[in-house]
């Protein structure tokens, strides 16, 4: 939703631009290298420190010959804030205090007697996925002041504002205690998993070996350049085709394999292939059972393969081996810098459980039923089509309806928005183009006030209080 027509208004509501509700600005960046510029006692915001909360305080500060020396301005308190550049194009914040910022931060201070700065903040929010494909600059997109100000903006009148604002943050934070809540419930199904999966394949008493006893260790072949092409290209996998759920194999690669290169590193159903190295720790030792998906299909050294022998069940291991990835001790034994290897040595001295291959049958049923059950209530929770996303969708219609007049009953006799239109286009034509904010440039920056005291939300269930 970008704007509504004339024709669709509620009344009392008028349609203009940002530029025509808040006065713009951007600041600017003292000269790097001069060190008196800089550690000074004036907040100077960058896009990083938006989080689209209040700012009191910054990352980095600037002095008083900082601030005259470059276009860093004063914000005044109760502006509102825009990344323009990067990743962070769309991300907001609202001046708890005045404070400076850099050239890659807009502020928007409104004018008070037209528009709320809540309010502003608010259709801001509202917009920022259709102001983030508005950005140009390929790697490092950004927008402009001239596409913000042009910005549509449908405006009610201000005491509508207020009750829409209270309204939308009453309902945003009830979403917001469920979404806590659904993140606790699933973050709590994650840690159980490992700990599920433990307690059946590790009872007191199981026997343990080292792995390379009961199974067949064997890192991948390493990629080269001179087998980029060839006459016996065969399909392989790595790192990138191991998940937390399964195999990927949507983007399977191919690279020229001998055919005693084939015989050593063609994988065979049962093989359990592991993810050896990567650049998150968390990711190691990731596993994933082997089906025969793809015929002649051989494996690189960003993997390892695990051959069990008959003593072992595959599946058996397939979940002894995601318990030690999930819980985290195939990420503390793995090494590197950057990137994190396990390592085929280490792996091959791993011990694991191994009870008789009837129990490790029964064990394996067991696991299923149990895992299978933690997983879908994380999938409810989490999943594409879950609670949280139905919380996220929830939250895109208060906000939908929030900027369309939908959300809260209209008083018919509030001063319409076009009146106070007209008088802040007056005052501006009066005084030049500009209208006096009120905010005069502090002597010195003051101390960021004590953070308020928060005010907890009941954690309960999100209930369908608007219709979509």
């Amino acid at each position: 939703m970008i704007g509504l027509s004339d024709a669709a208004l509620p009344a009392g509501w008028v349609s203009t631009t940002l530029g025509d509700v808040a006065e713009w600005g951007s600041g600017g960046t003292p000269k790097s290298g001069v060190s008196h510029y800089y550690g000074g006692d004036i907040p100077w915001v960058v896009s990083g420190d938006l989080n689209d909360k209040t700012i009191h305080s910054a990352t980095s500060t600037i002095t008083s010959d900082g601030l005259d020396s470059s276009s860093a301005k004063w914000v005044p308190e109760g502006s509102v804030l825009v990344a323009m550049y990067g990743a962070t194009i769309g991300k907001l914040g609202i001046t708890g205090r005045p404070l400076t910022t850099n050239q890659a931060v807009a502020f928007a201070t409104p004018y008070q007697n037209l528009i709320d700065k809540r309010f502003l903040f608010w259709y801001l929010r509202s917009q920022r996925d259709a102001l983030r494909k508005t950005g140009k600059g390929g790697a490092q997109p950004n927008i402009s002041q001239t596409i913000l100000k042009a910005w549509p903006i449908a405006v009610p009148p201000l005491a509508e504002q207020h009750h829409i604002v209270e309204a939308l943050e009453d309902h945003l934070s009830r979403l917001d205690a469920a979404d806590a809540l659904i993140n606790s419930c699933a973050e709590r199904a994650k840690t159980l998993l490992p700990r599920v999966m433990r307690s059946e394949l590790c009872k007191p008493g199981t026997p343990m070996v080292r792995l390379d006893a009961a199974a067949e260790v064997r890192l991948g072949r390493q990629r080269s350049p001179k087998n980029h092409s060839g006459e016996q290209m065969r399909p392989y996998l790595r790192a990138a085709n191991v998940g937390w759920q399964g195999l990927l194999l949507d983007d399977v690669k191919s690279m020229n394999f001998t055919d005693r290169e084939t015989e050593v590193y063609r994988l065979r159903a049962g093989d359990i292939i592991l993810s050896e190295a990567s650049g998150s720790p968390g990711e190691v030792g990731k596993p994933a059972i082997w089906s025969n998906e793809i015929e002649e299909c051989c494996f690189q050294n960003t993997l390892i393969r695990v051959r069990p022998n008959s003593h072992l069940e595959p599946k058996f291991l397939l979940y002894f081996l995601r318990s030690e990835a999930l819980s985290g001790s195939f990420r503390k034994g793995a090494r590197g810098v950057g990137i994190h290897h396990l390592g085929a040595a280490k792996l091959s001295a791993w011990n694991v459980p191994l009870p008789p291959r009837k129990e490790q049958v029964r064990i394996v049923e067991s696991l299923e039923e149990k895992v299978s059950s933690l997983e879908n209530a994380r999938a409810l929770l989490q999943g594409p089509n879950g609670t949280s996303a139905r919380a996220n969708a929830l939250r895109t219609a208060l906000l939908a309806r929030a900027f369309s007049g939908k959300l809260v009953s209209p008083d018919p006799s509030d001063e319409p928005a076009s009146v106070l239109l007209d008088r802040i286009r007056a005052e501006r034509e009066a005084q030049g183009g500009k209208v006096k904010r009120g905010t005069r440039r502090p002597r010195k920056a003051a101390a960021p006030p004590p953070a308020p005291a928060s005010t907890p939300s009941p954690a309960t269930a999100v209930q369908q209080e608007l219709p979509l």
